[in-house]
């Protein structure tokens, strides 16, 4: 066990960060450039106020991932709860209102952390994890693909198929031909070569400079030479990111105080419940999938990271954020920019407080068409096709609810999709243990023909219909024998199965029956009718 001495405690953490921060730094600067315009643009799809998405993006950041127990979940505003928040500040009728209910949405998930009902995450089945995340890799791409060619007309990290400007995403895309710009293109169609070839190439010699960081400076450079040599190709602000500046002798102009007096209302509670919900299985569901790429397999405790939340979305709401939620999306580009410990998922939100202040004129020279690039990137790495090729390897009832899940996200949204990919992959389940109940052998013991049924680990009521249908099917005057030997869970509609068998159909029929191994439980006794079968025997 390690000494309780604080010097030798502090000593290992700091060793810890300086050895992962070569690690960390540069991801963390990743996460922040692709952080940055999706917070904006959730709050602006949600009806908030725009920084109320920075807002959002620095808790998630700094809040929720130092009492996270992740080193790979990355927290913020999320797109999946962009309708449900216009929906809420619409049905309240203003923004203080809201902010009210995402401090008891706060404090809802806090309890659901401490009660431990983070085991929901255990029974998520892979095949609908691995369809989530392959459905978020073909939503980027598809959704980056307008903005890598210098059309952006809607800005928002929008995961629905339609978006709240009428179109959806076959539309969108329809209509780039019509705002296609030559120089974003080019910038995006270099920075998706250099992330490509970047881990082939010698270009990989410069660990201290992550491949996405080196496409948005090149494509910041290359603008500035389009602007002084091609001006028609040239990027214009529109197609550049928009931060707003924020100064501190101001503060009160951009931050919003929950209406407090309105506490106890119950339609503001009906909202918080909703968003605590939502914002849980969301999160919940993100964690479960980041944990499926994290290439070192760390586990991240649900509990524990409803409890972060929960302290996450109680700041946001006292300090005029929306609500918080682990995002996949930058989960996934803090992975592939080879994070080592939560370390980055903080430092981003340090980094995005930094650059509301500061940095804003720097960083509104960045190209969307940069940012593109480094999301459609990663959206192949988790839709790539050798994931296809190993589920349908896997059979149909792993291959169905996986791509069920995918049809259903990308032409929905996120918790539709896995709510159909889990109704099919239960069916599959309910399929299977209809069908499989059960083995049914015939052996000849002592020159007698004897027919054995094996009864599983686990017989539920699915498989009432198929055992009482070949126990009725035994011809007259045989012997049968049950073993439940390896059974430690019979359904009672099971037992009474067994026990109208017993009592009634094997008498009149004939037949001769003996149970082996039922607990006493269950019946009275165990049937023993004929003496020629032995716990050898059977297990012979």
């Amino acid at each position: 066990m390690p000494s309780c001495n604080p010097l030798v405690v502090c000593t290992e953490y700091i060793t810890m960060n300086y050895q992962s921060i070569k690690h960390d730094l540069p991801a963390s600067v990743v996460v922040f450039l692709v952080a940055l315009p999706l917070c904006l643009g959730v709050a602006l799809a949600s009806g908030a106020p725009l920084l109320s998405g920075i807002i959002s993006g620095i808790i998630g950041g700094v809040v929720v991932g130092l009492l996270s127990g992740s080193s790979t979940s990355v927290s913020g505003p999320a797109a999946g709860l962009a309708a449900v928040v216009l929906g809420a500040i619409h049905q309240l009728g203003n923004f203080e209102l809201f902010l009210t209910a995402v401090l008891i949405a706060g404090f809802m998930q806090l309890v659901m952390g401490i009660i431990k009902a983070g085991f929901i995450a255990d029974f998520i089945p892979n095949n609908v994890i691995k369809g989530l995340l392959a459905a978020i890799g073909i939503i980027l791409i598809l959704k980056q693909i307008p903005h890598a060619v210098g059309f952006d007309r809607v800005h928002e990290e929008n995961f629905s198929f339609q978006q709240t400007d009428g179109e959806n995403t076959l539309t969108e895309l329809k209509n780039i031909t019509q705002f296609f710009l030559p120089g974003a293109f080019i910038i995006s169609i270099l920075s998706i070569g250099i992330l490509v070839c970047w881990p082939k190439a010698m270009l990989q010699r410069f660990r201290f400079l992550p491949p996405s960081l080196a496409v948005v400076i090149m494509g910041v450079l290359i603008n500035k030479v389009f602007i002084l040599l091609l001006p028609n190709w040239a990027i214009k602000t529109s197609h550049l990111v928009q931060l707003p500046s924020v100064h501190l002798n101001r503060v009160s102009d951009w931050i919003h105080i929950p209406a407090i007096e309105h506490f106890f209302k119950y339609n503001v509670w009906v909202v918080g419940f909703t968003i605590a919900a939502i914002a849980s299985l969301e999160t919940l569901l993100n964690i479960e999938a980041v944990d499926k790429i994290d290439p070192h397999k760390r586990q991240s405790p649900p509990n524990r990271e409803l409890i972060a939340q929960g302290v996450g979305n109680m700041v946001s709401g006292i300090l005029g954020g929306i609500p918080i939620t682990s995002v996949i999306v930058r989960s996934s580009v803090n992975i592939q920019s080879n994070n080592a410990t939560k370390l980055s998922t903080v430092l981003h939100g340090i980094f995005i407080f930094i650059s509301i202040l500061y940095l804003s004129p720097i960083l509104n020279q960045i190209p969307l068409a940069s940012l593109a690039a480094i999301l459609i990137v990663t959206g192949y790495k988790l839709a790539h096709i050798a994931i296809f090729k190993n589920m349908w390897a896997k059979g149909w009832s792993q291959f169905i609810p996986f791509i069920t899940t995918i049809i259903a996200i990308v032409f929905t949204d996120l918790l539709i999709g896995v709510v159909l990919g889990l109704f099919v992959s239960i069916f599959f389940l309910i399929r299977s243990n209809y069908r499989n109940p059960f083995t049914m052998e015939s052996n000849n013991i002592n020159f007698n023909e004897i027919i054995q049924l094996n009864l599983p680990n686990q017989v539920s009521f699915f498989n009432k219909a198929t055992i009482k249908n070949a126990l009725w099917a035994l011809p007259h005057n045989s012997k049968i024998i049950i073993n439940a030997s390896q059974s430690n869970y019979i359904d009672d509609d099971v037992i009474e199965i067994l026990s109208d068998f017993k009592n009634t159909v094997a008498p009149e029929r004939g037949i001769q029956l003996t149970i082996l191994g039922l607990k006493e439980v269950y019946l009275e006794d165990n049937a023993i009718q004929f003496k020629t079968v032995t716990h050898e025997d059977v297990k012979e």
